[in-house]
């Protein structure tokens, strides 16, 4: 089967594109490098001949409100589009949890109208919604860090290895459409700053990290939830202190 992943170089593309290989699918790595650009629509055409499976993980080069909104409608409206002209049968994509409670981040707005393309399309669809990936506990730290200090959140967090989200978009691609949302989160649950402070202490980092309720999580103040998954996620079986230990 031919499956199209759409940021198939990154961090979960990457990991997808080698696992529906080794189960004997045809990945195709769609990127600008490859040739596909779905902001213009360059190559999109060509490289969904034949597919039966397109899987969405690209983010936005810009995390400023006018541009990522305008990188995730462009690129899923084009995307969608071609797709609906091939006759592809399924659209998966990668999305974050609690996207939809966070309206006064422009990222998450974007991720938002990126869905509501997805939905309204009349290509059969999957969304998957992952909690933040261990992998970015050091970005988090640095975008949050004030001289010596990092403040974070006074909130709660359940991260996810980027392994085993690739797992779950995995298993959506060769799966049927579900037509809505599943969503994956790690196996714990944290504050974010329990969270930082493991993963500071793990690489020797001698910031403080302190819980601050002023803190915003891209431009969104975070309640308690915000970001944690309701009953009935999938759990992922990587735990964060393996992750530290295998990531050193």
């Amino acid at each position: 089967m031919k499956i199209v992943v759409i940021g198939g170089s990154g961090l979960i593309g990457g990991k997808v594109v080698g696992r529906l290989g080794d189960q004997g699918h045809e990945a195709v790595v769609a990127t600008p490098k490859t040739g596909v650009n779905t902001v213009t629509g360059e190559g999109l055409t060509d490289v969904l001949k034949g597919a039966s499976v397109v899987v969405d993980v690209s983010n936005s080069p810009s995390f400023e409100d006018a541009a990522v909104m305008e990188f995730f409608t462009t690129s899923s409206r084009n995307v969608l589009a071609a797709e609906a002209g091939a006759g592809v049968g399924h659209h998966v994509a990668l999305s974050v949890v609690g996207t939809s409670r966070l309206p006064d981040s422009g990222y998450f707005r974007a991720k938002v109208a990126q869905e509501e393309l997805i939905a309204g399309s009349p290509v059969p669809y999957s969304i998957v919604h992952a909690t933040q990936f261990f992998e970015f506990t050091g970005a988090v730290a640095d975008s949050a860090t004030d001289g010596a200090t990092v403040r974070v959140p006074d909130a709660l967090i359940q991260p996810i290895a980027a392994d085993d989200v690739a797992d779950a978009v995995t298993r959506a691609a060769l799966g049927t459409p579900t037509q809505g949302i599943t969503e994956v989160a790690g196996p714990e649950r944290f504050s974010f700053e329990e969270l930082v402070r493991r993963f500071l202490q793990a690489r020797d980092d001698d910031r403080t990290v302190v819980a601050d309720p002023e803190a915003r999580y891209f431009g969104a103040r975070l309640k308690e939830t915000s970001l944690v998954p309701a009953d009935g996620a999938v759990i992922g079986g990587v735990r964060f202190a393996d992750w530290v230990r295998s990531s050193k």
